[in-house]
């Protein structure tokens, strides 16, 4: 077994240790004892003792034998020594609190691994298994359930953490913001909470968004972190938080922007899923259909429609160059009646049965052979406004039909469905307006795997957008029942125009 990949080993290069000292040692001063739990070769009980020397204590703890015997050769002359550990079974309740030292300051590098990374590798360097993020039942059976081993440490060192204390630990971004949110949702907030940039990419040869992650042990009713672009406390770039249950990425232009989160009349939705591109969709060459697999195959054009991706969407193309084949109006729609209205496609699909068929994903169990999903009334709509899900940027576009077909989008991608040119054109100049972009960003961690999601979408108030837009009453003509179902909140939307109207009439009648 790779022994590096088993404990998330990333050894801190001796100059970024360094400057991580030098940092800290201007944010809280002198410690009265510097605590390294994951202390690898020792570098940061190494540049601690160069800025305080004798002045403080030192202890640092470590589960690999070899790099305990290699780091007491280079701590020997220093007077410090480290114990071999396995963090997992330690009480660090009784290590940062047994004699009573104030002034504890937790430093280090915890493993970059995660617990499901670590189940792969059959190793047992894991915490014992419990919900500790306090996920609901079904959450905890899919990804979500999955986590940093160093968000578990770093929970638990925080919570044994004295007071007047101070951890300094170097990690994931979003490690990072999962422990403050921990935090902020279960227990109140830390103190000085800081996170600062550094270059994964440059230190650890990693391309993955790090940071320094800074609190003190003391709660606060605070729920703010402050974000720097490096080690340097003059790199201040914004303030991330806790508001109202939810995290926002950017606190201030949230709050200038707070009024247009109030949740969407509209419904967004996700594109057409079917986990089986070379099969699926096909480029169109000399009157037939090219698949994936280099094919050229003949098909009737009853089940084929003209399909954007997110790298079209991305970059503002709207023309589509594929189509994609959409075996049902609906999910759970039988698909067997393809045989007797498209023959060719049904025998296409029997041909490439072996793909379809094995497709992972636990979705298409006990369902229609050849199933998709992210398909209804609303991918039917003639027109849409979408955006892609993958690029970093609320990069609207309206999505006209094609050769008279309406047009899809991948799973990728976000739409909503609209009753006409108009109303697509009005909604995405309400999208791609000043305040709704600052808004939605205010929401987006950019680090994320996937920034954009339908939970921030969903957000936005259209009606809200429109009234700072002056462009409310425009939104009346399309709330009312059309041939593309909308949700509910179209009624919220007629009332709160109705009562804006009778507003205005009182206001005149007073006026007189």
């Amino acid at each position: 077994m790779n022994k590096q990949k088993e404990f998330g080993d990333y050894q801190t290069p001796n100059d970024l240790a360094v400057q991580v000292v030098y940092l800290v040692a201007g944010l809280f001063g002198l410690p009265d004892c510097v605590v390294e739990p994951t202390a690898g070769l020792g570098a940061f009980l190494i540049a601690s003792h160069g800025e305080w020397g004798r002045a403080c204590r030192y202890k640092g703890y470590e589960i690999n034998d070899d790099y305990v015997h290699l780091a007491n050769r280079r701590l020997s002359d220093l007077g410090i020594r480290l114990s071999q550990q396995d963090f997992f079974s330690a009480d660090w309740n009784q290590v940062l609190r047994k004699e009573k030292l104030h002034r504890i300051l937790v430093l280090g590098n915890p493993p970059w691994i995660t617990n499901s990374e670590q189940g792969i590798l059959g190793s047992n360097n894991l915490p014992k298994k419990a919900n500790f993020q306090r996920l609901r039942g079904f959450d905890t059976k899919t990804g979500k359930s999955n986590f940093d081993v160093a968000e578990w440490m770093l929970i638990r060192l925080i919570e044994a953490l004295p007071e007047s204390g101070a951890i300094a630990m170097l990690c994931k971004t979003m490690t990072a913001r999962k422990i403050l949110r921990h935090f902020w949702k279960n227990e109140g907030g830390l103190e000085s909470s800081k996170l600062f940039g550094i270059d994964a990419k440059k230190h650890f040869d990693v391309a993955v968004d790090a940071c320094l992650f800074f609190a003190s042990g003391k709660r606060t009713e605070d729920r703010v972190a402050a974000v720097y672009s490096s080690l340097n406390v003059d790199s201040r770039m914004t303030e991330f938080g806790l508001v109202d249950g939810s995290l926002v990425s950017d606190v201030e232009t949230y709050m200038n922007f707070r009024e247009l989160d109030g949740g969407s009349p509209y419904t967004w939705r996700s594109g057409v899923k079917h986990d089986a591109s070379k099969v699926m969709e096909f480029s169109r060459w000399n009157g037939r259909f090219v698949n994936g697999l280099g094919e050229a195959v003949e098909l009737e054009e009853d089940f084929l429609y003209p399909l954007l991706k997110s790298s079209d969407l991305g970059n503002r193309r709207t023309t589509p160059r594929k189509v994609v084949l959409v075996t049902q109006r609906r999910t759970g729609d039988d698909t067997s009646w393809i045989r007797d209205v498209a023959p060719k496609t049904w025998k296409y699909l029997e041909d490439h049965s072996d793909k379809l068929d094995s497709r992972k994903s636990s979705i298409y169990q006990n369902r229609p052979r050849f199933s998709i999903f992210g398909v209804g009334d609303y991918s039917f709509a003639p027109w849409k406004v979408a955006l892609s899900g993958l690029y970093k940027s609320f990069t609207f576009v309206v999505v006209s039909p094609h050769n008279g077909r309406p047009v899809m989008v991948d799973d990728t991608c976000y739409s909503i469905p609209c009753k006409c040119e108009r109303e697509a054109w009005l909604l995405c100049d309400l999208l791609n307006a000043n305040p709704a972009q600052r808004f939605l960003w205010s929401l987006v961690f950019q680090d994320s795997k996937r920034p954009i999601t339908v939970d921030i979408l969903r957000r936005l108030s259209f009606i809200n957008v429109a009234k700072m837009m002056k462009r409310l009453y425009e939104l009346r003509e399309f709330t009312s029942s059309g041939s593309v179902p909308l949700d509910d909140g179209h009624q919220q939307l007629s009332l709160l125009i109705e009562q804006e109207q009778n507003y205005q009439t009182e206001r005149r009648s007073q006026s007189k």
